[in-house]
């Protein structure tokens, strides 16, 4: 399934509020959370999902009162160990 990374801003958000906010998101009608990267001072939140398109995510967003500015679906990731694979590999180029 196709993984999107979503940006939305949320000034003055609290982790209680992303708590009570928690048993919505855990229903996982029309996309499946997999993590949330929130800054608290700044109201900056990634979060990152499955969704079997991005108009899928949409609905889940307006679903449970998420605004959102922006989905993007990834098509490429890559994880500390991946990485330095790579780097290693390229010496050897």
């Amino acid at each position: 399934m196709p993984l999107y990374v979503s940006l939305h801003q949320a000034p003055g958000l609290s982790v209680e509020e992303i708590a009570g906010n928690a048993p919505e998101v855990a229903q996982q009608v029309h996309a499946t959370f997999r993590q949330l990267y929130v800054n608290t001072d700044s109201g900056f939140i990634v979060s990152v999902y499955e969704a079997a398109g991005a108009k899928a995510l949409e609905e889940e967003f307006e679903r449970i009162g998420f605004p959102f500015d922006s989905i993007n679906e990834v098509d490429f990731t890559q994880n500390a160990a991946e990485l330095a694979e790579m780097v290693g590999q390229s010496d050897h180029v």
